[in-house]
Order: structure tokens, then C-alpha cells, then sequence
């Protein structure tokens, strides 16, 4: 751990996105489990795909929004433009 308190809310938001993520395994999990199931529900099964890619397009966002501002604390005013250029290109949907 980091003993700086900026460093504190990075390992926090590490926990944060380090839970998610084992919440996207669990998901991913039941629907392993569920289509095992001979008799699985098409409806049921769905929804745990969509609610499954739905946690990993947040926690990829949050990664990206979290870096985002890594980066723009970090690097001049020219460079902040094309910070910003990247970014949006890699979360555009």
C-alpha cells in the first residue's frame, strides 16, 4: 500500500474495480452453470448475459475515466487535446 493519501484512494479504487470484477466472474459463472442446465431459460440466460456485459462496459469505463485523469493531472495544456482525442475513441461504443 501506498502511504501517500493520494495513493490511498488509488488502492480504493483498486478494491472497488478488483470487486466488480470478481462480481463479472460470478456472473459469468451462473451463466456457465445455467447453460449446463439442459433445461436452461432463454430469457434468463439473456439476461444474465446482458447484465454481465453491461458490469464490464462499466468497469472498463471507470478504468478509462480514472486513467483519463491520470493522465490529464500529469501532462501539459498542448497535450491534453490529444489526451482527450484518445480517450473518447477508446470508450466510443
Amino acid at each position: 500500500m501506498l502511504d501517500t493519501p493520494k495513493g490511498c484512494v488509488i488502492v480504493k479504487i483498486m478494491k472497488t474495480i478488483e470487486q466488480r470484477i470478481n462480481n463479472i466472474i460470478g456472473q459469468l459463472e451462473g451463466s456457465k452453470k445455467m447453460l449446463a442446465d439442459e433445461q436452461w431459460d432463454c430469457l434468463s440466460i439473456l439476461m444474465q448475459f446482458k447484465a454481465t456485459k453491461s458490469a464490464i462496459s462499466s468497469v472498463m469505463n471507470k478504468i478509462v475515466h480514472e486513467e483519463f485523469d491520470r493522465c490529464l493531472s500529469n501532462s501539459s495544456p498542448g497535450n491534453k487535446e490529444k489526451i482527450e482525442k484518445i480517450f473518447k475513441e477508446i470508450i466510443k461504443k
